[in-house]
């Protein structure tokens, strides 16, 4: 999962960055409004994270440009403002949810969460297609009860897949979603890790279909009688 910080504190973004990458996060951290602005336009993420005291124009702003724009990821605001105010204003803005400093990263960790499961459409904290089932919380999967060992970067393609089935999801998706600006991850590579989770699920009553030219799909595979 990609995320884009934005958050002006340099310790707290320090933090928050550490933090999420070793709960396998893939962070974009940025410091001001404008430069998230034009990342949110070029970059594909799934979610959000926005200070609302930022420089220059404050995050309710980069939320409403944002949603202006018709960008429809999921967006955490994230600030020390805790009144009523505030908060109406930034849900009215387009943001999905609000969390106020100071606060305990696991609740961060369980909103950010929830909010890609509804915007994925899927309202439970595991998944399954079949005898394959993921939790994503305590980031495991299992097929036909077995536990599979997965690397990270496979984890990140398996559960973007999962979160989409039975829809399809692009290779440009799949690369966006493993990136960080300074970790960019080719379309090659998407392959390769594909091809290593074909072969875990070999034979297990699932499949990861190719749409040539367009992306991937996992499909649970009718068993013979």
């Amino acid at each position: 999962m990609r995320i884009l910080l934005v958050e002006d504190d340099p310790a707290l973004r320090a933090g928050l960055c550490e933090a999420l990458e070793q709960a396998h996060f893939a962070v974009d951290p940025l410091a001001a409004a404008e430069p998230a602005e034009a990342a949110l336009a070029s970059t594909t993420y799934d979610l959000a994270i926005v200070d609302i005291g930022l420089p220059g124009i404050d995050g309710f702003e980069l939320i409403r440009r944002v949603r202006r724009r018709g960008i429809a990821l999921p967006v955490l605001v994230l600030t020390a403002r805790d009144s009523l105010q505030d908060r109406v204003v930034g849900l009215d803005h387009g943001a999905d949810d609000y969390l106020v400093k100071p606060f305990e990263m696991p609740e961060l960790l369980a909103r950010m969460r929830a909010l890609i499961r509804r915007s994925r459409a899927s309202t439970g904290a595991r998944l399954s297609c079949g005898p394959l089932a993921l939790d994503l919380i305590g980031r495991s999967a299992t097929l036909n009860t077995v536990e599979l060992e997965l690397t990270g970067r496979e984890w990140g393609v398996l559960e973007q897949l999962m979160l989409a089935a039975p829809r399809l999801v692009t290779k440009k998706k799949l690369a966006d979603s493993l990136s960080q600006w300074d970790k960019e991850i080719t379309p090659n590579a998407v392959e390769i890790y594909v091809s290593r989770l074909r072969a875990k699920l070999a034979d297990g009553g699932v499949m990861i279909r190719t749409l040539r030219g367009i992306g991937y799909r996992l499909e649970e595979v009718a068993r013979e009688a």
